[in-house]
């Protein structure tokens, strides 16, 4: 088993904004997702160079996430993005509303994660998530159509690294990024010997801690009915920019432009921008500057995109939510410890998927209908608070 972490550029902000200002905040939103308006104005005292901080020079994000979930609207952007565009909006809105935005103060690092073709979904969340959870690093984990995402605070940057070599990967450095790479040796972490399986999902203090927390907190899965979600992506751009490039230039002298519209799909964005104005019930978008944009939707939204999106159209997911509103961010393990019960009980296979989203102030899993079934009846009782349980 392989991976390639690489620890991207900058830090990030997250941002929880409740349903009920939703509206007004799309403007600023939209703002953010098409990322060339920049170029026009922010503010007569913001740089330039900082108007585009966390943008490629194609105006591509280097990472940003937008979910809209059944509890909120949660917002993953470069910390510059946070400080310029969002953060003045909130400073505008009577007391009230400005507190129930929740802005953490705390800087996040962003690590993408190339996983080997050998190693399958569940697998490769545990893989990942473990070690963290055993350093005792707060996450937030991401699944996209591409990629794997881990959030972890900038401070723990050194701790995050230790963490991952302790584990049994390896640390060098390229390009001004760091690389982490499996080792391919017989022995793993803390010198157990390598194998195809799984690691161990968590300590069992660790499994108790945890669900401790979520009965304190009254924390229960939640399955909305009749929310059926697939996973997808954008299709390439390029391909039909090139070719469009070539065409309008037959015969003639063209002035080549190198615009944010010149390297997107614009009827994707389109169909998003659609999607965004509706307030769905479900939506999460990634954007990364080396993959086209990733959707992880509701079903009933697929219309709109034509035949702008590729992916696997007919395996239809269920989202399993978990409420953290309650719950400090620094928690630690929330992620490794539920998807590893899960691994365990359902005893998954390679050809199993599962996936994770964290998003401000929720955890979402997401699995294939039948499995979000079962899933459900072995999370109830170990979420359930103890005077519950004990009363049944």
């Amino acid at each position: 088993m392989s991976a390639n972490i690489t620890f991207l550029e900058g830090t990030y902000r997250l941002i929880h904004i409740p349903l009920d200002l939703y509206a007004t905040f799309l403007q600023p939103i939209l703002r953010v997702l098409i990322p060339h308006a920049q170029s026009l104005q922010l503010d007569d005292q913001t740089p330039l160079d900082v108007r585009f901080e966390g943008l490629s020079s194609e105006y591509q994000h280097a990472f940003m996430n937008i979910s809209v979930t059944r509890f909120e609207c949660s917002l993953v952007c470069h910390t510059s993005w946070a400080e310029h565009v969002f953060e003045p909006v909130i400073r505008k809105l009577p007391p009230e509303q400005a507190q129930a935005i929740w802005s953490h103060a705390e800087s996040y690092i962003v690590l993408s994660v190339a996983s080997a073709a050998e190693l399958d979904a569940p697998s490769r969340v545990l893989e990942l998530t473990s070690p963290l959870a055993a350093a005792g690093i707060p996450i937030f984990f991401i699944t996209t159509y591409y990629s794997d995402y881990i959030l972890a605070p900038a401070h723990e940057q050194l701790n995050v690294i230790a963490a991952l070599h302790e584990r049994g990967f390896e640390l060098s450095e390229s390009h001004d990024n760091f690389y982490v790479c499996r080792r391919n040796s017989t022995t793993g972490g803390r010198g157990r010997s390598g194998s195809s399986s799984p690691p161990p999902f968590s300590s069992e203090e660790l499994q108790s801690a945890t669900f401790e927390l979520l009965q304190t907190h009254r924390v229960s899965p939640h399955v909305d009915p009749g929310l059926e979600l697939v996973m997808c992506a954008s299709r390439d751009a390029m391909p039909f920019v090139h070719a469009y490039a070539r065409l309008i230039s037959y015969g003639r002298e063209v002035t080549v432009r190198d615009t944010w519209m010149d390297h997107v799909d614009t009827k994707f964005y389109a169909a998003l921008v659609s999607v965004l104005v509706s307030q769905p019930r479900f939506v999460s978008v990634t954007l990364t500057q080396d993959d086209p944009p990733s959707l992880l939707i509701d079903k009933s939204l697929l219309s709109l995109f034509s035949n702008s999106i590729v992916g696997d159209l007919n395996t239809v997911l269920t989202p399993i939510f978990l409420d953290l509103v309650t719950l400090p961010t620094e928690v630690t393990g929330i992620v490794c410890v539920v998807s590893g019960r899960l691994v365990h009980e359902m005893d998954m296979k390679a050809t199993s998927e599962l996936s994770y989203l964290s998003t401000a102030r929720a955890g979402v899993v997401i699995l294939p209908e039948q499995q979000a079934i079962q899933a459900v009846k072995i999370l109830e009782p170990l979420m359930k608070p103890r005077e519950e349980s004990m009363e049944s």
